[in-house]
C-alpha cells in the first residue's frame, strides 16, 4: 500500500465511514490537533524523564489515537439502521479519565501547593509540557465546537479536559524533578 493516494489532491479527505469533507472541516481540525498533541507528547517522552512518566505518556498516546479515530468517524455512517455499530472503533472510558486523575494526584503529593499562576519555562522539557498543554486545550476547544455542530462522544471532551490538567501537573512535577525554577506570575501593579 502506498502512502500517497492522491484522493486528497482537490482539498477533501475521507472520514471513517467513507464520507468526504473539506480538509478545513471542523472535524478534521479537531482530530488533526489531537494528532499534533500526540506528536508533542512523543517529544516529551523522548526527554530524559522518569520511566513512570514515559509509560504514562505511551498509554496517553494510545488513547489519543483512539480519540482521533472517534473524531475521524462520520457519526451518520457509524451506526447501522438496526442500531449496531458499523465500525469497530474503541472507546474512551471513565477508566481512562480515572487513570489521568490518579496520575495527577500521585504527582501532586510531592509538589508545593500552588499559590500563583506559573510562567511556562524553566527547562526545555517543562516547556514542551506547556506547549502540549496548550495544544491539548486547542484540541478541546475545537472538539467542543464540533460537538455543538455534530454531537460526539462526551468522553472525548472529558478526556481532553483532564489531559490538559495532567500536562500542567506533569510540567510542575518535572520542574521539581529537574530542579528547575518555577517562576510565579505576579502581576505588576500599575
Amino acid at each position: 500500500m502506498k502512502v500517497y493516494t492522491k484522493t486528497g489532491d482537490k482539498g477533501t479527505t475521507a472520514l471513517f465511514g467513507g464520507s468526504r469533507v473539506p480538509k478545513y472541516h471542523i472535524r478534521i481540525e479537531s482530530y488533526g490537533t489531537v494528532d499534533e498533541l500526540n506528536s508533542y507528547i512523543g517529544l516529551i517522552r523522548d526527554q530524559e524523564i522518569n520511566t513512570i512518566y514515559k509509560d504514562q505518556l505511551i498509554r496517553i498516546q494510545d488513547r489519543l489515537f483512539t480519540l482521533g479515530a472517534i473524531l475521524a468517524t462520520d457519526p451518520e455512517k457509524a451506526i447501522l439502521k438496526n442500531g449496531k455499530e458499523r465500525l469497530n472503533i474503541p472507546k474512551i472510558t471513565e477508566e481512562d479519565v480515572t487513570f489521568l486523575e490518579q496520575a495527577i494526584d500521585e504527582m501532586e503529593t510531592n509538589l508545593p501547593q500552588m499559590t500563583h499562576f506559573v510562567l511556562p519555562g524553566g527547562h526545555t522539557t517543562v516547556s514542551y509540557c506547556h506547549i502540549a498543554r496548550c495544544v491539548c486545550r486547542r484540541a478541546e476547544r475545537l472538539s467542543t465546537h464540533l460537538n455543538d455542530i455534530e454531537p460526539t462522544d462526551e468522553m472525548v471532551l472529558k478526556y481532553l479536559n483532564r489531559l490538559s490538567d495532567y500536562l500542567f501537573v506533569l510540567a510542575r512535577k518535572l520542574t521539581f524533578d529537574l530542579n528547575a525554577e518555577e517562576v510565579k506570575w505576579i502581576p505588576e501593579k500599575q
